[in-house]
């Protein structure tokens, strides 16, 4: 038999492992910061308080974490060579855990207390950090005041300070008793093992699993092996034919449908993340039902990406028009498809929606504004009804003036698919896209039969090479026509037009000449024709293409250290703030609703644990609300832009607050 003697791994108890030496635990001076964010806390308390509530059979794994061995007695120590972030933000959680229960319960500080410190030496944490935030992390730990100079200003405190607001008296019995429950695997190195060549082997063992393979774990991890060949035959199978390689965008438009939220990719692991956070473990019974509404659901996803499966050959049409500006609108065009199926939308209703998109879609594309994080706000909005869903279409949608200005002198985008649905063609799969001025003429070319290229001035020439690709300038024509008339002068491609069967195209062998004039004539023609069939729904026009609205307003990622103008004005309810980041739109939101709805807010923070107090139980960055509430002010910016949204959804104010990116803002 052979034996390892340089590797030593055992599953271990992890509050047993931290407890049961006096040993210190040593990050090394090579490893990142520490980085975990209050998203990843709160998602580890989810976790704990979800074992906690199951019976001593079931534990709940963190994963591995290696470590070398160094030092005997009082210098012995344990090197953290992977599980720095795990291990310090279980410390940070077992010291809220033990401040907030110190004073009323003694036995379990007690117990708290031998994993946070040494039995001989209680000023000295076990874990000891990188020297550069080690006093940091120890005032934490230990409770230990500020002095003069300090600000409380570290993930460290940040993260303490949400475990502390999320843990009541009442509750730390079940948080200790989850907490127990946690189990690693311990990898210990001896003298003789090759540190780096372990950690590259654990974190790199072939291609990381995507999203929907975690999804698809997590969906049957702890089911019976019967129970997960009925889920995997019944519903995952057919969602995996339905959707093929665009898998991983059903899911994660399903899931901007079900919540009403973009989902944000951080790490590769966004549409995972949130779909965990909608659905938390759930009963046998409750997994059946969302999972065959996610087997019906991408049933309809198949149809959208395959429009000619829709057996109304109209409302097939319309999908296959949408494919045209691609998937963005999924989410909400998914909702409606399926609501049709049950019957609780009609025929006419979803048409009419399936034209309100595209006529968004077409404007915005038209003037050159993206459609970039809209499909979420309207997925909200038709939560809301009808009337909403249009409210909200309108106002994103360019008006006439905006789009006509637009057509005469911008390039038209989706032209083939604009102007067959001008000319009342029903696709243009066998139709070419034709420049009556061609793009690049040669000498010779005339637009009157008179005058040839050449003999045009440089200003005449660049008038019209600047409207080349415009509205007025392009159609389409068979393509066997398309081919003969091909950088032809205008007198010679009048007899082809004369022969196309698109009435619009025909309609251009009527035309004397060709020249700006023409061109400039046609657009105004054609213009009127684009608003009548892609109309702007709803009343007068609103401009807010700008502005975002709060719900779907993110933390720009690389921000730049000092910068404080992430947003150059927020509009609230009407009003214009010169608020430029977060801290202070935090502050402002909650006071003006401590005035105007204070039941919203208490509500909020009841439910979420915070941020006002009734009593400022911690150190750290405080404002009072009044004699007998506080707002705490220490927490990182996700925290405090979720808290803002969370807070203005409960006050039912959300849809009128918006943000207006800086310029830098924008470009990040």
């Amino acid at each position: 038999m052979v034996t390892a003697t340089n590797v030593d791994a055992t599953a271990v108890n992890t509050i047993g492992w931290l407890s049961a030496a006096d040993r210190t635990i040593v990050v090394p001076v090579y490893q990142r910061q520490y980085r975990w964010d209050i998203g990843a806390c709160e998602q580890l308390l989810a976790d704990i308080r979800a074992v906690a509530d199951l019976d001593d059979r079931h534990m709940h794994f963190i994963g591995s974490v290696l470590s070398s061995a160094s030092g005997q007695g009082e210098d012995a120590e344990l090197v953290l060579i992977d599980g720095q972030q795990r291990t310090t933000t279980l410390m940070l959680l077992v010291a809220a855990l033990h401040h907030t229960v110190r004073d009323v319960e003694p036995a379990m500080a007690d117990e708290l207390q031998r994993v946070l410190v040494h039995a001989k030496d209680r000023s000295r944490t076990k874990l000891r950090p990188h020297q550069a935030w080690a006093a940091v992390f120890e005032r934490v730990v230990l409770d230990l005041p500020l002095s003069d100079t300090e600000q409380r200003d570290s993930r460290f405190d940040d993260n303490y300070a949400f475990f502390r607001s999320q843990i009541s008296l009442d509750e730390a019995p079940r948080i200790w008793r989850g907490l127990q429950k946690l189990e690693h695997v311990a990898i210990t190195l001896g003298a003789g093992a090759n540190a780096q060549q372990i950690f590259e082997s654990l974190n790199s063992t072939g291609e990381p699993l995507r999203d929907h393979e975690l999804i698809h774990n997590y969906v049957l991890m702890g089911l019976t092996h019967a129970q997960q060949r009925e889920i995997e035959s019944a519903y995952w199978q057919p969602i995996e034919q339905n959707t093929g390689e665009a898998i991983a965008d059903f899911w994660r438009q399903y899931l901007t449908m079900t919540t009403g939220r973009e989902v944000t990719i951080v790490g590769g692991r966004g549409v995972y993340d949130a779909f965990r956070h909608v659905f938390p473990r759930w009963e046998y019974a409750d997994l059946l039902r969302a999972a065959d509404e996610w087997r019906a659901l991408s049933r309809v996803y198949r149809t959208l990406l395959q429009p000619s499966q829709a057996p109304d050959a109209e409302i097939a049409r319309h999908l296959g028009y949408l494919n045209t500006f691609g998937s963005k609108m999924y989410p909400l065009v998914m909702r409606a498809y399926r609501d049709f199926e049950l019957g609780t939308l009609d025929r006419a209703e979803l048409l009419a929606t399936l034209e309100m998109v595209q006529a968004l879609l077409v404007r915005r594309s038209v003037v050159g504004t993206g459609v970039d994080r809209l499909v979420a706000r309207l997925c909200r909005a038709r939560e809301g009804g009808p009337e909403e869903l249009v409210t909200a279409i309108s106002r994103i949608t360019p008006s006439d003036e905006r789009v006509a200005v637009a057509l005469k002198y911008s390039e038209l985008p989706h032209a083939s698919y604009i102007l067959g649905r001008i000319a009342g063609v029903d696709g243009t799969g066998e139709l070419d896209l034709e420049h009556v001025f061609p793009l690049a003429p040669g000498d010779a070319w005339s637009g009157d039969g008179v005058r040839t290229w050449a003999a045009y001035s440089e200003d005449e020439q660049n008038s019209h090479r600047a409207l080349a690709k415009t509205l007025g300038n392009l159609t389409v024509l068979e393509e066997e026509l398309a081919q003969r008339a091909f950088d032809r002068s205008f007198p010679e491609k009048k007899a082809l037009y004369a022969r196309s069967a698109v009435p619009a195209t025909a309609d251009l062998a009527k035309a004397p000449s060709w020249g700006t004039a023409a061109i400039a004539a046609r657009s105004q023609l054609l213009t009127a024709r684009f608003v009548e069939i892609w109309r702007r729904p709803g009343g007068p026009a609103i401009d807010d293409d700008g502005l975002t609205p709060i719900l779907d307003a993110v933390r720009r990622r690389g921000w730049p250290a000092g910068w404080q103008r992430e947003w150059s004005y927020v509009e609230y309810c009407g009003e214009h703030w010169e608020v430029h980041d977060v801290k202070h739109l935090f502050n402002r939101i909650f006071k003006r609703l401590w005035a105007d709805s204070r039941g919203s807010v208490l509500t909020y923070s009841a439910r979420r644990g915070g941020p006002v107090y009734t009593a400022e139980s911690w150190n750290g960055q405080w404002d009072r609300l009044d004699d007998d509430h506080s707002l705490y002010m220490g927490w990182d910016s996700s925290y405090m832009l979720s808290a803002v949204q969370g807070v203005l959804d409960e006050a039912g104010l959300a849809p009128e607050v918006f943000v207006k990116y800086s310029y830098i803002g924008d470009a990040m």
